[in-house]
């Protein structure tokens, strides 16, 4: 789809396999086809990589902090590290996006109740179209949900959550295009 990117949020080492994220092996699988679709379509491939500090599990330069290696960027992805859960939060991201003139973004990655919540709820308050892939983003359980209760929740909260004239439209990734 012209003017579309496809985000990878946080599909770090640290929270696939060292948090145990659930269903982690279907999401590196849907985020796969995704990126083959997006490269094979033209689509920007933008990763976003968060830095955690000093002892954290995805302490930068750790082996926690690398983005998996089932889902590695190529070349020509861009690669935009943050340390907050908005992925547009001091970082480049918003820049990256106006040079490509990207006006929708396709959203997967980790941890759905933090940094892909945070970022797609940000993305169309900046004016982006969003489509958040149902199938290809997780969490970890807490000690209220179950991260399939949290992946659900969030499917059915943010489809449709707008700010004026831009919207989240949650869909699988079998009916998103590139």
């Amino acid at each position: 789809m012209k003017g579309s990117a496809l985000l990878v949020i946080d599909v770090q080492v640290g929270i696939i396999e060292g948090f145990k994220a659930y269903r982690a092996t279907e999401v590196l699988r849907q985020i796969k086809s995704l990126l083959e679709r997006a490269r094979s379509s033209g689509s920007p491939v933008i990763y976003i990589q968060h830095d955690g500090g000093n002892g954290h599990p995805l302490e930068a330069g750790s082996p926690g902090w690398q983005i998996h290696p089932a889902i590695k960027p190529e070349k020509d992805d861009l690669i935009v590290r943050k340390k907050a859960s908005d992925s547009f939060f001091e970082t480049n991201l918003q820049d990256e996006l106006a040079s490509l003139d990207i006006n929708h973004l396709v959203a997967t990655g980790c941890m759905t109740e933090y940094c892909v919540d945070t970022t797609v709820r940000r993305a169309v308050s900046n004016g982006y179209d969003v489509t958040l892939v149902s199938d290809a983003h997780t969490t970890i359980d807490n000690n209220l949900l179950t991260a399939a209760q949290i992946i659900a929740h969030h499917n059915s909260l943010l489809n449709g959550f707008d700010a004026g004239r831009h919207a989240i439209t949650v869909k699988p990734s079998d009916e998103v295009a590139l």
